[in-house]
């Protein structure tokens, strides 16, 4: 027999009738990792006693675009001009560099970044990083630095390194791509070698998913692979596309669609598939008309596959979802992700809500419950997973709980909407994955972080130093990156 924990809350997020709902003063019981029961006035055996308190008891967040990576939008979501070009590979540096990182550094980043997941209530990730310091991309040895942390630290992950055949650079006055299909298929291969060896890992924490790059870095064929792949094994497939005009104009140009019309021609849209951003459509105000017309995201949803709304970076970089309802009228399930640190998912959801109602002038928009949804059992459902994102018998118990007596969080009258309109991540102070505790009191347990401040500072001081190697001017830091004030 396991371990049988009861937590108390002042709302309990069920799941009943296929949806979410409320138990006020509700009660959760797991048995080690599985909930055996939701509601209250459970009459069974209870080994640990858990009051939470005036709080709320949640289904953790499942993130399918989640930063495993030190932030970059802090340098890189401003500039303009030829500094903007700075951010790229040159030509030279195209031919001739190395790695900018060592494979300790190179982990610690993983370590850093997915504790701040957890932090933020996220239990299950599907990551995503940079590729700027890579030789050409991520591989086997760097994803297998990530299965390590995500297994020592105890979260869920779908990974895959990610892969690419074309690397864009620059002369400083406009972007070029530079293909090498062979590297972009030994990627692909490097990712089912990962999938064949982690899949189901880590005690069933760990899948295996295929996370190509951005779809202007791949060709036709490596697409087509990775969809014949993706079938076989049956796991999830996540590509960025429709994500700004740059691509849009390269993919018009190569194959005379957009992307979306694009990728279903070639039948890589289905289910467990999944697309992160997809602004860049018919019908949105920045799309230029010239590429044509047609109902981009209704084809989505015909093909059953889901669009990633991640509100913080799509609003640091001004490319945005311009009607979050109109996505689901037309079939498409929109689920949430970060891609942004701190990963703080609650505001993202709250992010979302405001950008959504300015843009429609609708204050009836992006309801609480449809975000939150977007946030838990939305992603879970792309996954074809019934026991996550949500709180019912027999699911994983994996859960936050959120403070409701902090003073800023102020009185309520519905907790979801409290959530998100008034709290943030910083109020989590407890997460469980899997019937583990991970975080308590706000501080996480299975691992020691306690030197990750300082280390996190000096992987970012040498990330940005680097790009001066990387510039076509090889401009210094302090010329590259000015700061917003004159420095004394």
């Amino acid at each position: 027999m396991g371990q049988i924990t009861r937590v108390k809350a002042a709302f309990v997020i069920g799941f009943e009738n296929d949806d979410h709902c409320i138990w006020p003063q509700g009660e959760l019981v797991h048995e080690d990792d599985k909930i055996i029961f939701v509601g209250r006035g459970y009459t069974g055996r209870v080994d640990k006693e858990i009051d939470a308190g005036h709080a709320i008891l949640s289904p953790g967040f499942v993130d399918t675009n989640a930063l495993a990576d030190i932030d970059h939008a802090l340098f890189d979501s401003w500039p303009s001009g030829d500094r903007r070009f700075g951010l790229m590979w040159s030509q030279e540096y195209l031919h001739n560099h190395g790695a900018v990182f060592t494979q300790e550094e190179m982990l610690f980043r993983r370590q850093f970044a997915i504790s701040q997941l957890v932090r933020n209530g996220i239990t299950t990730i599907m990551p995503i990083a940079a590729e700027t310091y890579f030789p050409w991309c991520e591989d086997y040895d760097d994803m297998a630095l990530l299965a390590g942390a995500v297994k020592d630290l105890g979260i869920r992950g779908y990974l895959g390194p990610s892969y690419r055949a074309l690397v864009p650079y620059t002369d400083g006055s406009s972007v070029m791509l530079h293909e090498d299909e062979a590297k972009g298929i030994d990627g692909l291969q490097q990712a089912l070698r990962f999938a064949d060896d982690y899949d189901g890992s880590a005690d069933g924490r760990i899948r295996a998913a295929l996370l190509p790059a951005r779809i202007e870095t791949q060709t036709e064929r490596t697409l087509k692979m990775t969809r014949t792949a993706a079938d076989e094994l049956d796991i999830p497939v996540r590509l960025h596309a429709a994500q700004g005009l740059g691509e849009i104009e390269m993919i018009f140009q190569r194959t005379g669609k957009r992307s979306i019309p694009y990728l279903h021609d070639i039948g890589f849209l289905k289910e467990k598939t999944f697309i992160p951003h997809v602004w860049t459509v018919p019908g949105h105000q920045h799309m230029p008309e010239k590429y044509g017309q047609g109902d981009d995201v209704k084809l989505l949803g015909e093909n059953g596959t889901s669009v990633i709304f991640c509100p913080i970076p799509t609003a640091h970089y001004g490319g945005c979802i311009d009607n979050f309802d109109e996505y689901l009228a037309k079939g498409t399930r929109v689920v949430m992700g970060t891609d942004s640190a701190p990963p703080n998912m609650i505001h993202g959801l709250d992010l979302a809500m405001a950008m959504t109602k300015t843009i429609t002038a609708d204050r009836s928009t992006a309801l609480a419950e449809d975000l939150y949804r977007a946030a838990t059992v939305e992603p879970a459902r792309a996954l074809g997973r019934d026991d996550i994102g949500r709180l019912s018998v027999g699911a994983q118990a994996d859960y936050f709980v959120v403070d409701l007596a902090s003073t800023h969080m102020g009185p309520h009258v519905d907790p979801i909407r409290t959530l998100i309109m008034n709290g943030d991540g910083r109020d989590i102070n407890r997460v469980v994955v899997a019937g583990k505790t991970i975080v308590e009191d706000k501080e996480i347990v299975t691992v020691d972080t306690s030197s990750y401040v300082l280390k996190a500072q000096n992987f970012m001081d040498k990330y940005v130093a680097s790009f001066s190697s990387s510039d076509f001017k090889k401009r210094e830091t302090a010329e590259l990156f000015p700061s917003t004030f004159p420095v004394r």
